[in-house]
């Protein structure tokens, strides 16, 4: 009985995590930025629109870091997402070097 009240009693707290960390980006914040990145209107597969995405989802999750210095689980995401955008970088300057140097141009990574 003592484990069920515990339980009931820590739920809204996990239903605060599970809304902040699912529910990252809004549908509107994606919107917006797959329109300034994206090839065309309803494009969200291209290298471009995906680092876009991760480059917004990354300095969020820094900024959450800032404040919770403690939360190594989040830390891990971040560095999974880090690489999963310094690949698709990587692919994007093999494909196309001035696509790669316009991207993070806008997007104001590097230099």
């Amino acid at each position: 009985m003592l484990q069920f009240a515990v339980a009931t009693r820590m739920r809204p707290v996990a239903d605060r995590w599970i809304w902040s960390y699912f529910v990252a980006l809004t549908a509107e914040q994606k919107k917006e930025i797959l329109s300034q990145y994206g090839l065309h209107e309803t494009d969200t597969g291209s290298p471009e629109a995906q680092v876009a995405l991760l480059t917004k989802r990354i300095t969020d999750l820094t900024e959450h870091l800032k404040v919770h210095k403690h939360d190594h689980h989040s830390r891990r995401g971040l560095l999974l997402l880090v690489g999963r955008r310094r690949r698709l970088l990587k692919y994007v300057a093999q494909v196309d070097v001035e696509r790669y140097r316009s991207l993070i141009e806008r997007l104001g990574l590097r230099r």
